[in-house]
């Protein structure tokens, strides 16, 4: 280290230090930012915050400001997303225009409750229309938004249609009808998980965590939501809803077993407490509940088939609903938790190259504080 220079004035300047200052200042003017982990000067009045000490025991996140409104959108948009995808699979590849039109009339309803769900958690219309002014392929919530605009514009036409044509053979109502609903089971997809890619895409500790399987498991509540609605309005003998209903609740079985073996402490609002409680319940209902109804139905007699298959359908929604729930709830308590993103970001740390460097600087600083 070179020797520091007496200052005119006073003091003295540390020549090593100007030169590090200097080249953290060309750094920034070519870069455009600083990639070397910051330090604490010795005698700072902030505090070091790390998982042990804290910042000031204060949550260094905000708790997401949604009410009853959001988990009950997540629940009905699902089920309308499915409904529409199945809705459109079964008017072409299928031959039950029964189960065609009240998979439409599901779509349709599900959008009436959507936005009004969301203008209440909103607050007012505008704002829902404000976000309708761009669209950013990089916003969950305005992809979303415009998803949610073309899916009820269409599932309501294909609905309407279907209305129509009970009354009038026309090929043209036909054609509306068929074009509406294709294009409503395209944006139905997305529609029914794209609020799992919405809540993973935050700074939420247990939902970020999550952000891979979180579109895969509401994509999968919504498709077990759909077929478990329709079958209770009169499709207990499809046979291929039936295996959709099964293959959903076999992929909510392997996650929730996913998070029940998960030992990363991020994962503790899923598994403890009243959100944990919560989770468990969703779990069960829509998992292995409903999948050993259903197949056990496979195997039994007409009457019996019907009676197991209609248990199946109300634990599924039942479930479904509750997950929604659950996953709400555990972000709340994941946010209150200030340790959580201090040890995220410490973890974060010592996986880089500098992370010996700062970690010596960081035992000189508590040195330093204890007088050591």
């Amino acid at each position: 280290m070179s020797d520091p220079i007496h200052r005119p004035t006073g003091g003295y300047i540390d020549l090593a230090r100007e030169k590090r200052l200097f080249d953290l200042r060309q750094e920034a003017a070519e870069k455009g930012k600083v990639e070397a982990i910051g330090v604490r000067p010795s005698g700072a009045p902030f505090p070091v915050a790390s998982p042990r000490t804290g910042y000031y025991g204060i949550p260094l996140l905000k708790e997401p400001s949604w009410t009853w409104e959001i988990p009950v959108y997540f629940f009905v948009g699902g089920a309308a997303g499915s409904a529409g995808v199945i809705g459109a699979v079964s008017r072409w590849l299928g031959d039950d225009p029964k189960l065609t039109r009240d998979c439409r009339f599901v779509a349709a309803a599900g959008t009436a409750l959507s936005v009004p769900l969301l203008v209440a958690d909103l607050g007012r219309p505008e704002r829902f229309l404000a976000m309708m002014r761009v669209f950013k392929p990089q916003s969950p919530m305005s992809v979303g938004a415009w998803t949610l605009a073309v899916f009820g514009t269409f599932s309501a036409g294909a609905a309407f249609a279907e209305m129509l044509g009970r009354r009038f053979d026309w090929l043209p109502i036909r054609l509306i009808a068929d074009i509406s609903g294709v294009v409503s089971a395209a944006a139905g997809l997305p529609f029914s998980n794209y609020t799992g890619v919405l809540i993973g895409a935050t700074a939420i500790p247990v939902w970020n965590e999550n952000v891979a399987t979180l579109p895969i498991n509401f994509g999968m509540c919504g498709l077990n939501s759909a077929v478990s609605i329709l079958e209770l309005l009169g499709h207990h003998h499809n046979r291929a809803l039936n295996t959709l209903g099964m293959g959903a609740s076999a992929v909510e079985t392997i996650e929730c077993i996913s998070v029940e073996s998960s030992r990363k402490p991020v994962m503790d609002p899923l598994k403890h407490g009243k959100s944990g409680l919560v989770t468990r319940m969703g779990c069960f209902l829509s998992g292995p509940v409903p999948l050993a109804l259903r197949i056990a139905s496979a195997f039994a007699g007409e009457r019996r088939s019907r009676q197991l298959r209609n248990l199946a359908a109300a634990s599924s929604i039942a479930g479904s609903m509750l997950t929604r729930i659950a996953w709400v709830h555990a972000g709340h308590v994941s946010a209150r938790n200030w340790r959580l993103p201090l040890e995220i970001k410490e973890e974060a740390v010592a996986a880089t190259p500098e992370a010996q460097p700062k970690r010596v600087i960081e035992q000189d600083t508590e040195r330093r504080a204890t007088g050591d």
